[in-house]
């Protein structure tokens, strides 16, 4: 046990590059030996007390003994000063090793040198070897050498670039790769420029230099949360960093772009409006929106409810299944199912019981997508004094200023408060005429003033006089009786109903009494006379 335990312990046998003595020893070539400085100076400290109680004592000490102690001390310091130098000469000439010279050990030059120096060579062995030989003849031995003229011969290439084809205006020919002719999903990291003096929108037409491209296309800002969610914005921060996603060709990380709105030279003030670096070219990145849906209670029976007006169709209900809804009031729910009728309907549960004149919220998020517009800058193959003039999509602003024509209302559109509910006015409490009977006189409403019509109280006051009141009595009283009679006929009525239905309760009750009697005596016959078959059937059965 103590043999498989005892390499756990320092004092054990490591690995060689795990072991602590040689990893010391190691140490002390390359540093040298372990110098305590405070050994010596503590040294130094009792040869001077030393020093100081023979003074102080009655023997007298000899003078060199004295100065054989000076010389240790001067020689001990001359020491330690050698050995710093040649601890500070060994890091010199490793640093040397490293930067100053190659790391091969015949001395040779760094590996960039003996490029370089190839090169070099080459290059005045062609020039030696080459320098009386024809240009023709030299160009399929040596390949085309910087400075020389070429022809290129260019195909499909429009014939407008040749009937306006300028001299004086310098062109850059390049080659690409398959790769680089690919349109895709590009985001960069974006921010307008502050000289420029609007903030850009989203979707406006927006024309990029992009490495050797120039392009139109239509960017979407995004805002990337917390969560990692991409927020879709609706205009570029002030003066904050955003991302735009936008459609054009396939571009390497960190290379620059710089955009503008219009090539326009009637354009006042600052032209460049953003600048940014390509981030990465992520087609599967969702760019998300805000959504909130308003429904309405169409039904509520205790902590379940019927909500209508939210949704357009069964479908959207079962995408959002699940989904978390607050009411108005702060009572939160959950979305359970879609309902046949009405279309867009759902069941609903909540924390505790709505009100009708609930208002119900669903806060959620959509996807945007990308629109796919990437438009080349073609203005080289227009003449050489309307290239400046070039216009591709315009923005919608820049539209209905040529039009005159104003932004359409919507709405929806609107930046809205949050809607709150009317105040629920509940109808006066009252208690019924019966149940006022079987209250305590405390409990009892109490009699009120006369109420009064609006419509009558408005009315000029009739004087009768004495046969019309006479009169009015005698209809009272007739009005009256007839009253009374009503509901002495109401009540005959009422009771005759009930003993009718008393007495044909009483006659089914009888009727059913006979039908048992009549049917258990049936019964009784046919089991008897069925006992007697089979007691026949077996006697048979026996004789045979």
């Amino acid at each position: 046990m103590v043999l498989k335990i005892k390499d756990c312990f320092v004092t054990g046998e490591w690995e060689s590059s795990k072991d602590a003595q040689k990893l010391l020893d190691e140490d002390d070539d390359l540093y040298g030996d372990f110098e305590d400085l405070e050994q010596e100076s503590s040294g130094e400290q009792e040869e001077n007390n030393s020093d100081v109680n023979n003074e102080d004592s009655d023997t007298p000490v000899d003078g060199n003994q004295q100065k054989s102690k000076k010389i240790s001390k001067e020689e001990r310091r001359k020491k330690i000063e050698e050995k710093r130098l040649a601890k500070k000469q060994r890091i010199k000439e490793m640093f040397d090793a490293e930067y100053d010279k190659a790391t091969d050990g015949d001395g040779a030059d760094s590996h960039f040198d003996s490029i370089k120096a190839n090169f070099d060579k080459q290059a005045n062995l062609n020039k030696t070897e080459f320098d009386g030989m024809d240009d023709d003849l030299r160009v399929l031995y040596e390949g085309y050498r910087a400075g020389l003229y070429v022809r290129v011969e260019i195909q499909d290439m429009p014939c407008e670039f040749v009937e306006y084809f300028d001299p004086s205006a310098a062109l850059i020919l390049g080659g690409m790769t398959s790769s680089e002719t690919v349109i895709g999903c590009l985001q960069a990291r974006f921010k307008k420029h502050r000289w420029y003096g609007k903030i850009l929108k989203t979707k406006d037409p927006v024309i990029f230099s992009l490495g050797w491209r120039r392009f139109q296309s239509l960017p979407l800002y995004t805002i990337q949360d917390h969560n990692g969610r991409n927020r879709h914005l609706k205009y570029t921060p002030e003066h904050m960093h955003c991302n735009a996603i936008f459609w054009g060709p396939s571009t390497p990380q960190n290379t620059g772009l710089l955009c503008l709105q219009s090539y326009s030279a009637d354009q006042k003030g600052f032209r460049v409006c953003a600048t940014g670096v390509i981030l990465s070219q992520d087609k599967s990145m969702a760019i998300m929106k805000k959504l909130k849906l308003i429904g309405y209670p169409e039904k509520v029976h205790k902590k379940t409810a019927f909500i209508k007006d939210m949704f357009s169709s069964q479908l959207e209900v079962a995408k959002f299944e699940g989904a978390k809804i607050k009411t108005v009031s702060g009572i939160r729910g959950q979305v359970k199912k879609a309902l046949r009728t009405p279309e867009g309907a759902f069941r609903a549960t909540f924390e505790d019981s709505i009100l009708m004149s609930d208002i119900v919220f669903l806060k959620t998020w959509y996807q945007v997508e990308l629109p796919k517009f990437f438009n080349p800058v073609t203005n080289f193959i227009m003449p050489p004094d309307k290239r400046a003039e070039w216009q591709g999509m315009k923005t919608l602003g820049m539209l209905r200023k040529e039009t005159g024509s104003k932004a359409l209302f919507s709405k929806d559109s609107q930046y809205q408060k949050e809607p709150v509910r009317k105040q629920h006015h509940l109808k006066p409490f009252t208690v019924p005429r019966k149940l006022q009977k079987d209250l305590p006189f405390d409990y009892k409403p109490k009699v009120r003033g006369k109420w009064e019509d609006p419509i009558t109280s408005k009315r000029v006051a009739v004087i009768r006089d004495t046969h019309e009141k006479k009169r009015d009595q005698l209809l009272n009283q007739m009005r009256t009786i007839h009253t009374v009679k009503e509901i002495k006929s109401r009540e005959d009525g009422q009771q005759r109903h009930r003993d009718y239905r008393q007495k044909k309760k009483a006659e089914e009750a009888a009727k059913d009494r006979v039908r048992q009697r009549v049917r258990k005596e049936l019964y009784t016959k046919l089991g008897k006379i069925k006992e007697k078959v089979h007691k026949k059937m077996n006697f048979n059965e026996a004789d045979e």
